[in-house]
């Protein structure tokens, strides 16, 4: 319903270009849809209750360099019965953005707005940011300040109170300054190299429990509520660590439990170490080790131990361990070691701490069969690895057969999958005004970079997203494409086939993404490639998870090809928003792809299975729409934040009671629901539950 908008003292002013109306009209369709760049914008609100229970509001429109316009507006709640206020705000606020956005062909990116306009509407960060893709930061700002010297000392100095468009043009200016490249947010890394998620609470994306809630069973809620209360009652410090703040599942994982946590008035915290180019090199060469998919002279070796280990002590002494550190006395009571960057903590750990628990999260493929061979790479990696992480209490892997090496005890070991947060930037749905910015983005980064530009929404394209990492099967992607083509060349000449896109993020800890590119590009470049090579766009990206939704969001089908891997959760983000998948058999991802209903699984390298299915897929709207559907509901609440933190904090409450959490390879939702009372019910999508077979088989 609308709001009641009594008056406008002021309204924008600014009068959109003529010219750019003009160019914009001759643009034909498909070419305006993302063609036209829409300019970057930032917003203040402000907000004063007046008289009769209305509210004044001013918003200054700001474009990064300048304040360009502003509007005051006294709005009050609509004739329909049980309005409230603050629906009137959201109501008026949005429309207003709306109207200037479409008027000057813009995207407002941030929002500052100010503590007394969430004191009357709570819930606008969230709101902006879920209906209009607007990151919202909270700030006090002056609403007044003496003026005069009064002589004598009895005597009140004058107030002047500053008008409500004063003070949103105050909030758009600090919030500006959030904004780093790309215009987005940086990581924002505090003392003792903590991740200060959403930088510390300045950014609200989520403001509610309910918001979680809406995503997940009546069953998974009540297990969180179950676990929230136990930590809460017995003060229970968790600390996470890992390699980066940013690019990979990780730090995606950790920022969305982190901001979840915090809402549920859990003691949690996350830290990271100081980075180095030269260990990090160390770190991801042995994680290529371990799935086998390094250089085979690569190796681990006495030189490379010794920097490591020299590393990992300096970020342990200088930040973690001192006085008032999380892992010093009266720090933690759980701490979480992520993946084999990061086991080097748990022996400093035990020898200040013993009395500390400690899980070991592996979020990687561990090639048991590679391992039980002596002398090898994976064996000489593995060991060093093992001497520190058997001194934990837990041991999780994802639920994959092979992934857990002979040598770790049956009763240690419990599975967790991956997780997304269907509320953050990866996952929200977006309206279309933002799906174009973000196309539009991709082209310009395309023509920056020489790149092909990507036709939608004139034709289809498929994706497969994810980092240029050796074990992710981008070379299978462009046969199976190759393939694909040439199918559709001898049996329907006349059609118009979808293009192809491979991109991804970077990360800190990752230098292979350059390597793994280049030999992309080389790929294209051969002679097969010839006649289709300009329908194939390979970019990495910057650290936009928008842009990542919105080329999910657009896709026809989206492909995993990996040859290894660990449980790929963009798999479920893809089945999350209705988009068949054809994926291999590797990893954690048959448990997220059901062959013939949500998509389709493939041989590892098996390229012409896959460019069967996909001219299946592109041909057969009916079974496309029939997947697409039951793509939607076939995502289990186990892979998103909410599962993700009924684990966490069940693993932590069992172990801050001095409990012992016996593994013995079962899955750590159903260890929980069976502790908690409350059953899985028939109507709850699951993932399989398989046996997990440790030993190396035959």
């Amino acid at each position: 319903m609308a709001p009641s908008i009594v008056e406008e003292s002021y309204s924008f002013g600014s009068q959109p270009s003529i010219e750019r109306r003009r160019s914009i009209i001759q643009q034909s369709p498909s070419d305006a849809w993302a063609g036209i760049s829409l300019v970057d914008l930032f917003l203040g609100a402000s907000a004063k209750k007046v008289d009769s229970g209305c509210v004044e509001i001013g918003l200054s429109i700001h474009d990064g360099t300048y304040s360009i316009d502003f509007l005051v507006q006294r709005v009050c709640p609509g004739p329909g019965e049980g309005e409230s206020l603050g629906t009137a705000i959201k109501a008026a606020v949005k429309s207003s953005i709306v109207h200037f956005s479409e008027e000057h062909n813009g995207k407002f990116i941030g929002c500052g707005v100010t503590n007394s306009v969430l004191e009357i509407c709570p819930d606008i960060a969230s709101f902006l940011w879920r209906e209009l893709d607007i990151i919202v930061m909270a700030f006090d700002v002056l609403q007044m300040m003496p003026v005069g010297n009064p002589s004598d000392e009895e005597e009140q100095a004058d107030v002047f109170e500053f008008g409500v468009d004063e003070q949103a043009d105050s909030a758009v200016r600090k919030a500006i300054m959030y904004f780093g490249p790309h215009n987005m947010p940086p990581p924002s890394i505090g003392f003792r190299n903590k991740v200060e998620v959403d930088t510390g609470g300045t950014i609200q994306l989520v403001q509610s429990l309910d918001e979680y809630k809406k995503t997940v069973s009546d069953e998974t809620w009540r297990t969180v509520l179950h676990y929230a209360g136990a930590l809460k009652k017995k003060k229970v410090k968790i600390a996470f660590f890992s390699a980066t703040p940013q690019g990979g599942g990780v730090a995606l994982m950790r920022h969305a439990l982190i901001r979840y946590f915090k809402l549920l008035g859990i003691h949690a915290s996350w830290y990271i170490p100081k980075p180095s180019p030269a260990v990090f090199r160390i770190t991801k060469t042995n994680h290529n080790i371990l799935q086998g998919v390094a250089a085979p002279d690569a190796r681990f070796t006495q030189e490379k131990q010794d920097k490591y280990n020299e590393w990992i002590t300096f970020n342990a002494r200088r930040y973690w361990l001192s006085r008032g550190g999380p892992l010093a006395e009266g720090g933690a009571d759980v701490v979480v070691i992520d993946d084999p960057q990061m086991p080097g903590l748990i022996p400093l750990i035990k020898e200040c701490r013993p009395d500390v628990k400690i899980i070991y999260r592996s979020h990687i493929e561990i090639r048991s069969d590679l391992i039980s061979q002596k002398g090898s790479p994976q064996e000489e990696v593995w060991q060093f690895l093992w001497d520190r992480i058997k001194d934990s209490d837990v041991f999780i892997s994802h639920p994959v057969t092979g992934f857990v090496p002979v040598d770790v005890p049956s009763n240690m070991v419990a599975l967790m999958p991956a997780t997304t947060d269907w509320l953050d930037g990866l996952n929200k749905d977006m309206r279309d005004w933002d799906l174009r910015y973000y196309h539009h983005k991709l082209r310009i980064a395309c023509h920056e970079r020489g790149m092909t530009k990507l036709s939608y929404p004139a034709r289809d394209y498929i994706a497969q997203i994810a980092r240029f990492d050796p074990s992710k099967g981008i070379d299978t992607v462009l046969d199976s494409y190759l393939k694909l083509r040439m199918m559709y060349a001898e049996t329907m000449p006349d059609a118009i086939p979808p293009q192809l896109l491979i991109c991804g993020h970077g990360a800190i800890d990752d230098p292979d993404a350059s390597i793994v590119y280049d030999k992309t590009i080389e790929h294209i470049d051969q002679e097969d490639f010839e006649d289709i090579r300009e329908d194939i766009i390979v970019m990495r990206l910057g650290p936009s998870d928008q842009l990542l939704d919105a080329l999910i969001s657009t896709a026809k089908i989206v492909l995993q090809l990996s040859s290894r891997e660990g449980f790929e959760v963009k798999v479920s983000e893809a089945l999350h928003k209705g988009k068949p998948v054809i994926a291999t058999r590797a990893g954690g991802i048959p448990l997220q792809v059901q062959h013939g209903k949500n998509g389709y699984l493939v041989k590892v390298g098996d390229s012409t299975a896959c460019a069967e299915r996909m001219f299946e897929l592109m041909n057969n709207e009916r079974k496309w729409r029939e997947m697409s559907e039951y793509a939607k509901r076939s995502v289990s609440d186990e892979v998103g934040t909410v599962g993700n933190a009924v684990c966490w904090m069940y693993l932590a409450h069992k172990l801050a009671n001095g409990e012992k959490v016996e593994g013995h390879e079962k899955w750590v939702a159903d260890m929980a629901r069976e502790e908690a009372g409350i059953p899985w019910c028939e109507k709850e999508t699951r993932l399989p539950r398989q046996g997990l077979r440790v030993a190396v088989t035959e």
